[in-house]
Protein backbone atom coordinates (compact mmCIF):
# COMPACT_ATOMS: atom_id res chain seq x y z
CA UNK A 1 0.00 0.00 0.00
CA UNK A 2 2.81 2.43 0.83
CA UNK A 3 4.36 1.61 -2.54
CA UNK A 4 1.09 2.52 -4.28
CA UNK A 5 0.83 5.82 -2.41
CA UNK A 6 4.42 6.66 -3.32
CA UNK A 7 3.67 5.83 -6.96
CA UNK A 8 0.69 8.20 -6.95
CA UNK A 9 2.82 10.98 -5.46
CA UNK A 10 5.34 10.45 -8.25
CA UNK A 11 2.62 11.15 -10.84
CA UNK A 12 2.14 14.78 -9.75
CA UNK A 13 4.00 16.41 -12.62
CA UNK A 14 2.45 14.24 -15.34
CA UNK A 15 -1.03 14.70 -13.85
CA UNK A 16 -0.61 18.46 -13.93
CA UNK A 17 0.53 18.39 -17.55
CA UNK A 18 -2.34 16.13 -18.60
CA UNK A 19 -4.88 18.32 -16.80
CA UNK A 20 -3.63 21.37 -18.70
CA UNK A 21 -4.00 19.43 -21.97
CA UNK A 22 -7.53 18.29 -21.12
CA UNK A 23 -8.56 21.78 -20.05
CA UNK A 24 -7.53 23.17 -23.45
CA UNK A 25 -10.12 20.95 -25.16
CA UNK A 26 -13.36 22.89 -25.20
CA UNK A 27 -16.02 20.37 -24.22
CA UNK A 28 -18.99 22.61 -23.56
CA UNK A 29 -22.22 20.64 -23.31
CA UNK A 30 -23.46 21.86 -26.71
CA UNK A 31 -20.10 21.65 -28.50
CA UNK A 32 -20.49 18.20 -30.08
CA UNK A 33 -17.18 18.40 -31.96
CA UNK A 34 -15.30 19.34 -28.82
CA UNK A 35 -17.05 16.60 -26.87
CA UNK A 36 -16.08 14.06 -29.52
CA UNK A 37 -12.44 15.19 -29.13
CA UNK A 38 -12.64 14.91 -25.35
CA UNK A 39 -14.40 11.54 -25.64
CA UNK A 40 -11.57 10.09 -27.73
CA UNK A 41 -8.93 11.58 -25.43
CA UNK A 42 -10.56 9.94 -22.42
CA UNK A 43 -11.10 6.66 -24.27
CA UNK A 44 -7.38 6.47 -25.03
CA UNK A 45 -6.48 7.27 -21.42
CA UNK A 46 -8.91 4.82 -19.80
CA UNK A 47 -8.09 2.04 -22.28
CA UNK A 48 -4.75 1.72 -20.47
CA UNK A 49 -6.49 0.23 -17.43
CA UNK A 50 -9.81 -1.18 -18.73
CA UNK A 51 -10.73 -4.58 -20.17
CA UNK A 52 -13.08 -2.87 -22.62
CA UNK A 53 -14.00 0.66 -23.65
CA UNK A 54 -17.11 1.56 -25.62
CA UNK A 55 -19.18 4.55 -26.67
CA UNK A 56 -22.85 4.77 -25.78
CA UNK A 57 -25.29 7.03 -27.61
CA UNK A 58 -27.23 9.27 -25.24
CA UNK A 59 -30.99 9.65 -25.48
CA UNK A 60 -32.05 12.74 -27.42
CA UNK A 61 -33.70 15.69 -25.72
CA UNK A 62 -36.11 18.47 -26.52
CA UNK A 63 -35.65 22.22 -26.35
CA UNK A 64 -38.23 24.96 -26.70
CA UNK A 65 -36.95 27.46 -29.27
CA UNK A 66 -37.55 31.20 -29.12
CA UNK A 67 -40.42 30.74 -31.62
CA UNK A 68 -42.12 28.23 -29.31
CA UNK A 69 -41.35 25.22 -31.50
CA UNK A 70 -40.13 22.11 -29.69
CA UNK A 71 -36.96 20.79 -31.32
CA UNK A 72 -35.20 17.44 -30.87
CA UNK A 73 -31.48 17.71 -30.08
CA UNK A 74 -28.65 15.24 -29.52
CA UNK A 75 -26.18 15.10 -26.65
CA UNK A 76 -22.56 13.97 -26.88
CA UNK A 77 -21.77 10.27 -26.54
CA UNK A 78 -21.03 8.59 -23.22
CA UNK A 79 -17.84 6.65 -22.48
CA UNK A 80 -18.26 3.28 -20.78
CA UNK A 81 -15.32 1.26 -19.41
CA UNK A 82 -15.35 -2.21 -17.85
CA UNK A 83 -12.96 -4.23 -15.69
CA UNK A 84 -13.69 -7.77 -14.50
CA UNK A 85 -17.40 -7.74 -15.41
CA UNK A 86 -17.64 -11.31 -14.11
CA UNK A 87 -16.68 -10.27 -10.55
CA UNK A 88 -19.31 -10.85 -7.88
CA UNK A 89 -18.61 -7.49 -6.24
CA UNK A 90 -18.78 -4.42 -8.47
CA UNK A 91 -18.59 -0.67 -8.09
CA UNK A 92 -19.62 2.13 -10.43
CA UNK A 93 -17.47 5.21 -10.94
CA UNK A 94 -19.17 8.17 -12.60
CA UNK A 95 -17.95 11.43 -14.09
CA UNK A 96 -18.71 13.90 -16.85
CA UNK A 97 -16.64 15.31 -19.69
CA UNK A 98 -18.79 18.35 -20.45
CA UNK A 99 -18.26 21.84 -19.07
CA UNK A 100 -20.48 24.93 -18.98
CA UNK A 101 -18.17 26.91 -21.30
CA UNK A 102 -19.36 27.07 -24.95
CA UNK A 103 -17.10 26.87 -27.98
CA UNK A 104 -17.05 30.66 -28.32
CA UNK A 105 -16.32 31.32 -24.65
CA UNK A 106 -13.49 33.72 -23.90
CA UNK A 107 -12.40 31.30 -21.16
CA UNK A 108 -10.44 28.69 -23.10
CA UNK A 109 -6.89 28.43 -21.78
CA UNK A 110 -5.67 27.12 -18.42
CA UNK A 111 -2.86 28.89 -16.56
CA UNK A 112 -0.90 28.23 -13.38
CA UNK A 113 -1.37 31.28 -11.19
CA UNK A 114 0.78 30.22 -8.23
CA UNK A 115 2.70 27.21 -6.93
CA UNK A 116 -0.48 25.33 -6.04
CA UNK A 117 -3.28 26.76 -8.19
CA UNK A 118 -4.43 26.25 -11.77
CA UNK A 119 -7.05 28.51 -13.27
CA UNK A 120 -8.91 27.14 -16.29
CA UNK A 121 -12.12 25.74 -17.81
CA UNK A 122 -13.07 22.39 -16.32
CA UNK A 123 -9.95 22.03 -14.18
CA UNK A 124 -12.12 21.44 -11.11
CA UNK A 125 -15.47 20.56 -12.65
CA UNK A 126 -14.51 17.94 -13.50
CA UNK A 127 -11.48 17.11 -15.61
CA UNK A 128 -9.35 17.11 -12.48
CA UNK A 129 -11.77 14.60 -10.97
CA UNK A 130 -11.55 12.37 -14.03
CA UNK A 131 -7.77 12.29 -13.57
CA UNK A 132 -8.15 11.34 -9.89
CA UNK A 133 -10.51 8.53 -10.85
CA UNK A 134 -8.11 7.22 -13.50
CA UNK A 135 -5.04 7.46 -11.25
CA UNK A 136 -6.76 5.61 -8.39
CA UNK A 137 -7.85 2.82 -10.73
CA UNK A 138 -4.34 2.52 -12.14
CA UNK A 139 -2.88 2.24 -8.64
CA UNK A 140 -5.49 -0.34 -7.64
CA UNK A 141 -4.81 -2.49 -10.70
CA UNK A 142 -1.04 -2.17 -10.41
CA UNK A 143 -0.52 -2.67 -6.68
CA UNK A 144 -3.43 -4.80 -5.39
CA UNK A 145 -2.22 -8.38 -5.20
CA UNK A 146 -5.67 -9.98 -5.39
CA UNK A 147 -8.20 -7.54 -6.87
CA UNK A 148 -11.73 -8.70 -6.08
CA UNK A 149 -13.66 -5.71 -7.36
CA UNK A 150 -15.13 -5.48 -10.80
CA UNK A 151 -15.61 -1.87 -11.79
CA UNK A 152 -17.45 0.15 -14.36
CA UNK A 153 -16.76 3.73 -15.39
CA UNK A 154 -19.40 5.91 -17.02
CA UNK A 155 -18.40 9.38 -18.22
CA UNK A 156 -21.33 11.26 -19.70
CA UNK A 157 -21.42 14.41 -21.81
CA UNK A 158 -24.61 16.07 -20.55
CA UNK A 159 -24.25 16.35 -16.77
CA UNK A 160 -24.15 20.13 -16.86
CA UNK A 161 -27.50 20.09 -18.70
CA UNK A 162 -29.15 17.75 -16.19
CA UNK A 163 -28.07 14.31 -17.48
CA UNK A 164 -31.33 13.89 -19.39
CA UNK A 165 -29.67 11.86 -22.15
CA UNK A 166 -27.65 9.67 -19.78
CA UNK A 167 -30.15 9.26 -16.96
CA UNK A 168 -31.52 5.91 -18.17
CA UNK A 169 -28.00 4.50 -18.64
CA UNK A 170 -26.95 5.67 -15.18
CA UNK A 171 -29.99 3.98 -13.63
CA UNK A 172 -29.30 0.77 -15.54
CA UNK A 173 -25.65 0.58 -14.54
CA UNK A 174 -26.53 1.37 -10.92
CA UNK A 175 -28.30 -2.00 -10.67
CA UNK A 176 -24.99 -3.81 -11.37
CA UNK A 177 -23.05 -2.32 -8.47
CA UNK A 178 -22.66 -2.23 -4.71
CA UNK A 179 -21.69 1.43 -4.35
CA UNK A 180 -21.14 4.47 -6.53
CA UNK A 181 -18.22 6.91 -6.61
CA UNK A 182 -18.71 10.27 -8.33
CA UNK A 183 -15.89 12.73 -9.02
CA UNK A 184 -17.45 16.16 -8.69
CA UNK A 185 -15.05 18.64 -7.02
CA UNK A 186 -14.87 19.13 -3.28
CA UNK A 187 -14.70 22.66 -1.90
CA UNK A 188 -11.29 24.31 -1.77
CA UNK A 189 -10.92 23.38 1.93
CA UNK A 190 -11.78 19.74 1.16
CA UNK A 191 -15.37 19.82 2.43
CA UNK A 192 -17.53 17.25 0.63
CA UNK A 193 -21.27 16.93 0.04
CA UNK A 194 -23.52 14.70 2.16
CA UNK A 195 -26.99 15.45 0.77
CA UNK A 196 -28.35 17.37 -2.21
CA UNK A 197 -31.52 19.05 -3.31
CA UNK A 198 -33.40 17.71 -6.30
CA UNK A 199 -33.76 19.70 -9.49
CA UNK A 200 -35.76 20.16 -12.65
CA UNK A 201 -35.77 22.53 -15.63
CA UNK A 202 -38.97 23.86 -17.16
CA UNK A 203 -40.12 26.02 -20.07
CA UNK A 204 -43.40 27.91 -19.77
CA UNK A 205 -44.80 28.89 -23.19
CA UNK A 206 -47.66 31.43 -23.23
CA UNK A 207 -49.68 32.13 -26.40
CA UNK A 208 -51.78 35.25 -26.85
CA UNK A 209 -53.16 37.06 -29.89
CA UNK A 210 -51.30 39.52 -32.11
CA UNK A 211 -52.83 42.90 -32.93
CA UNK A 212 -51.76 46.40 -33.96
CA UNK A 213 -50.75 48.21 -30.79
CA UNK A 214 -52.36 51.48 -31.85
CA UNK A 215 -55.38 50.58 -33.97
CA UNK A 216 -56.63 47.34 -32.37
CA UNK A 217 -54.88 47.00 -29.02
CA UNK A 218 -58.03 45.79 -27.28
CA UNK A 219 -58.41 42.96 -29.80
CA UNK A 220 -54.98 41.57 -28.92
CA UNK A 221 -53.93 39.40 -26.00
CA UNK A 222 -50.44 40.26 -24.81
CA UNK A 223 -48.51 37.08 -24.07
CA UNK A 224 -45.69 39.01 -22.41
CA UNK A 225 -48.08 40.60 -19.92
CA UNK A 226 -49.68 37.24 -19.13
CA UNK A 227 -46.27 35.60 -18.76
CA UNK A 228 -45.22 38.40 -16.40
CA UNK A 229 -48.15 37.56 -14.12
CA UNK A 230 -47.25 33.87 -14.25
CA UNK A 231 -43.62 34.68 -13.45
CA UNK A 232 -44.74 36.64 -10.39
CA UNK A 233 -46.66 33.57 -9.28
CA UNK A 234 -43.61 31.35 -9.91
CA UNK A 235 -41.27 33.64 -7.99
CA UNK A 236 -43.84 33.85 -5.21
CA UNK A 237 -43.52 30.11 -4.63
CA UNK A 238 -40.19 30.80 -2.91
CA UNK A 239 -42.05 32.53 -0.09
CA UNK A 240 -44.57 29.75 0.36
CA UNK A 241 -42.18 26.88 1.13
CA UNK A 242 -38.67 27.38 2.55
CA UNK A 243 -37.37 24.07 1.22
CA UNK A 244 -37.95 24.86 -2.46
CA UNK A 245 -36.27 27.27 -4.88
CA UNK A 246 -37.88 28.50 -8.08
CA UNK A 247 -35.41 30.49 -10.15
CA UNK A 248 -36.53 32.39 -13.23
CA UNK A 249 -33.71 31.95 -15.73
CA UNK A 250 -34.40 33.45 -19.16
CA UNK A 251 -37.31 35.07 -20.98
CA UNK A 252 -38.11 35.74 -24.63
CA UNK A 253 -41.15 37.19 -26.34
CA UNK A 254 -42.60 39.62 -28.80
CA UNK A 255 -41.28 40.94 -32.10
CA UNK A 256 -41.71 44.72 -32.35
CA UNK A 257 -42.94 47.37 -29.92
CA UNK A 258 -45.96 48.40 -31.99
CA UNK A 259 -47.47 44.92 -32.12
CA UNK A 260 -49.21 43.05 -29.30
CA UNK A 261 -46.98 40.06 -28.50
CA UNK A 262 -48.64 36.73 -29.21
CA UNK A 263 -45.83 34.58 -27.76
CA UNK A 264 -43.66 34.70 -24.63
CA UNK A 265 -41.49 32.04 -23.04
CA UNK A 266 -39.83 31.68 -19.65
CA UNK A 267 -37.22 29.04 -18.81
CA UNK A 268 -36.86 28.33 -15.09
CA UNK A 269 -35.26 25.93 -12.64
CA UNK A 270 -36.77 24.33 -9.54
CA UNK A 271 -34.91 22.87 -6.55
CA UNK A 272 -36.59 20.55 -4.04
CA UNK A 273 -35.53 19.08 -0.72
CA UNK A 274 -38.02 16.23 -0.26
CA UNK A 275 -40.41 14.07 -2.25
CA UNK A 276 -43.23 16.08 -0.65
CA UNK A 277 -41.69 19.21 -2.17
CA UNK A 278 -41.79 17.56 -5.59
CA UNK A 279 -45.49 16.79 -5.29
CA UNK A 280 -46.23 20.28 -3.98
CA UNK A 281 -44.36 22.13 -6.71
CA UNK A 282 -45.93 20.02 -9.46
CA UNK A 283 -49.39 20.87 -8.13
CA UNK A 284 -48.49 24.57 -8.00
CA UNK A 285 -47.26 24.54 -11.59
CA UNK A 286 -50.43 22.80 -12.76
CA UNK A 287 -52.50 25.49 -11.03
CA UNK A 288 -50.57 28.28 -12.77
CA UNK A 289 -51.16 26.65 -16.17
CA UNK A 290 -54.86 26.15 -15.45
CA UNK A 291 -55.21 29.81 -14.46
CA UNK A 292 -53.58 31.03 -17.69
CA UNK A 293 -55.73 28.76 -19.85
CA UNK A 294 -58.82 30.09 -18.10
CA UNK A 295 -58.07 33.62 -19.34
CA UNK A 296 -59.89 34.65 -22.54
CA UNK A 297 -57.63 34.41 -25.60
CA UNK A 298 -54.66 32.86 -23.82
CA UNK A 299 -53.18 29.37 -23.71
CA UNK A 300 -50.11 27.94 -21.99
CA UNK A 301 -47.91 24.87 -22.19
CA UNK A 302 -45.36 23.62 -19.69
CA UNK A 303 -42.37 21.60 -20.92
CA UNK A 304 -39.70 19.85 -18.86
CA UNK A 305 -39.89 18.24 -15.46
CA UNK A 306 -38.19 17.26 -12.23
CA UNK A 307 -35.40 14.99 -13.40
CA UNK A 308 -33.10 14.73 -10.37
CA UNK A 309 -34.74 13.65 -7.11
CA UNK A 310 -33.31 14.89 -3.80
CA UNK A 311 -30.41 12.89 -2.39
CA UNK A 312 -30.77 12.16 1.34
CA UNK A 313 -27.95 11.53 3.79
CA UNK A 314 -28.98 7.91 4.17
CA UNK A 315 -27.52 5.36 6.62
CA UNK A 316 -25.70 3.73 3.70
CA UNK A 317 -24.09 7.03 2.67
CA UNK A 318 -23.17 7.75 6.29
CA UNK A 319 -21.43 4.38 6.42
CA UNK A 320 -19.56 5.22 3.22
CA UNK A 321 -18.36 8.48 4.75
CA UNK A 322 -17.21 6.60 7.84
CA UNK A 323 -15.17 4.32 5.61
CA UNK A 324 -13.78 7.28 3.70
CA UNK A 325 -12.83 9.00 6.96
CA UNK A 326 -10.74 5.97 7.88
CA UNK A 327 -8.90 6.42 4.58
CA UNK A 328 -8.34 10.15 5.08
CA UNK A 329 -6.94 9.52 8.58
CA UNK A 330 -4.27 7.35 6.99
CA UNK A 331 -3.36 10.33 4.82
CA UNK A 332 -3.33 12.76 7.74
CA UNK A 333 -6.43 14.86 7.18
CA UNK A 334 -10.07 14.94 8.23
CA UNK A 335 -13.11 14.52 6.02
CA UNK A 336 -15.85 17.09 6.50
CA UNK A 337 -19.17 17.21 4.68
CA UNK A 338 -22.27 19.37 4.39
CA UNK A 339 -25.60 19.59 2.59
CA UNK A 340 -25.90 21.60 -0.62
CA UNK A 341 -28.57 22.97 -2.91
CA UNK A 342 -26.59 21.81 -5.94
CA UNK A 343 -27.21 18.51 -7.65
CA UNK A 344 -25.25 16.06 -9.79
CA UNK A 345 -25.27 12.44 -10.95
CA UNK A 346 -25.04 11.40 -7.30
CA UNK A 347 -28.75 12.30 -7.18
CA UNK A 348 -29.46 9.93 -10.06
CA UNK A 349 -27.50 7.09 -8.50
CA UNK A 350 -29.25 7.54 -5.16
CA UNK A 351 -32.63 7.58 -6.92
CA UNK A 352 -31.68 4.25 -8.50
CA UNK A 353 -30.94 2.84 -5.03
CA UNK A 354 -27.13 3.01 -5.19
CA UNK A 355 -25.36 4.52 -2.13
CA UNK A 356 -22.69 6.93 -3.31
CA UNK A 357 -20.23 9.65 -2.44
CA UNK A 358 -20.25 12.29 -5.13
CA UNK A 359 -17.45 14.78 -4.34
CA UNK A 360 -14.36 12.61 -4.67
CA UNK A 361 -12.73 14.95 -7.18
CA UNK A 362 -10.12 17.64 -6.69
CA UNK A 363 -10.34 20.58 -4.31
CA UNK A 364 -11.29 23.75 -6.11
CA UNK A 365 -13.83 26.50 -6.51
CA UNK A 366 -15.54 29.25 -8.55
CA UNK A 367 -16.92 26.49 -10.78
CA UNK A 368 -19.27 27.53 -13.60
CA UNK A 369 -17.47 30.89 -13.78
CA UNK A 370 -14.43 32.25 -15.61
CA UNK A 371 -12.61 32.24 -12.26
CA UNK A 372 -12.71 28.42 -11.94
CA UNK A 373 -9.63 27.05 -10.17
CA UNK A 374 -8.27 23.88 -8.61
CA UNK A 375 -5.51 23.20 -6.09
CA UNK A 376 -2.67 21.16 -7.56
CA UNK A 377 -1.79 19.17 -4.46
CA UNK A 378 -5.31 17.72 -4.49
CA UNK A 379 -4.58 15.77 -7.68
CA UNK A 380 -2.47 13.26 -5.78
CA UNK A 381 -4.24 13.73 -2.44
CA UNK A 382 -7.64 12.79 -3.83
CA UNK A 383 -6.20 10.05 -6.03
CA UNK A 384 -4.70 8.46 -2.91
CA UNK A 385 -7.97 8.87 -1.04
CA UNK A 386 -9.86 6.97 -3.75
CA UNK A 387 -7.16 4.32 -3.99
CA UNK A 388 -7.35 3.64 -0.24
CA UNK A 389 -11.14 3.45 -0.46
CA UNK A 390 -10.85 0.89 -3.27
CA UNK A 391 -8.42 -1.12 -1.14
CA UNK A 392 -10.76 -1.12 1.85
CA UNK A 393 -13.68 -2.17 -0.31
CA UNK A 394 -11.51 -4.89 -1.84
CA UNK A 395 -10.82 -6.37 1.60
CA UNK A 396 -14.50 -6.52 2.64
CA UNK A 397 -16.86 -9.43 2.22
CA UNK A 398 -19.47 -6.89 1.17
CA UNK A 399 -20.30 -3.25 1.76
CA UNK A 400 -23.73 -4.31 2.99
CA UNK A 401 -22.14 -6.21 5.88
CA UNK A 402 -19.99 -3.21 6.71
CA UNK A 403 -23.02 -0.92 6.66
CA UNK A 404 -24.87 -3.19 9.07
CA UNK A 405 -21.90 -3.12 11.44
CA UNK A 406 -22.09 0.68 11.52
CA UNK A 407 -25.82 0.85 12.29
Amino acid sequence: MSEALAWIDAQQSSLQQRLMQWSRINSGSHNLDGLANMHQTLADAYAEVSDSVESITADSYQIVRADGVVEEKQYGRMLHCLKRPEAKRRILLVGHMDTVFPADSAFQQPAQIDDNTIHGPGVADMKGGLLCMLTALKAYEQFTSDPQLGWEVLINADEELGSHGSRATIAKLATHSEIGLVYEPALADGTMVSSRKGSGNFSLVVHGKAAHAGREFNLGRNAIAQLALAMQALHGLNEKRDSIICNLGTITGGTVVNSVADLAICHFNVRTETSEDETWIQNQLKEIIVNINAEDGYSAELHGGLTRPPKDFSPEIKALFTLLSECSEQLGFEIKHQATGGCCDGNNLAAAGLPNIDTLGVRGGAIHTEDEFMLLDSLTERSKLSYLLLEKLNQMDSFEHYMRSQS
